[in-house]
């Protein structure tokens, strides 16, 4: 597993799987992650070469002030 805090990055990475023609699933999330984000990340592990997952926690939602 790697780890991206910047597009850059990723960006480049999918690069080379688009190049070696591998398939690349993709799973947003947002706020609270659930059983349901895990079936996602599941099924996409078992359909395509490469899965991306974004993980955005919304400070609004999430900011214990």
């Amino acid at each position: 597993m790697e780890v991206f805090s910047e597009i850059v990055g990723l960006r480049d990475q999918l690069n080379i799987h688009r190049l070696n023609r591998q398939s690349i699933g993709f799973v947003p999330t947002m706020g609270y992650l659930h059983e349901g984000h895990a079936k996602l990340l599941k099924a996409s592990l078992g359909q395509t070469d490469i899965t991306v997952c974004s993980i955005f926690v919304n400070p609004a939602q999430f900011n214990n002030a």
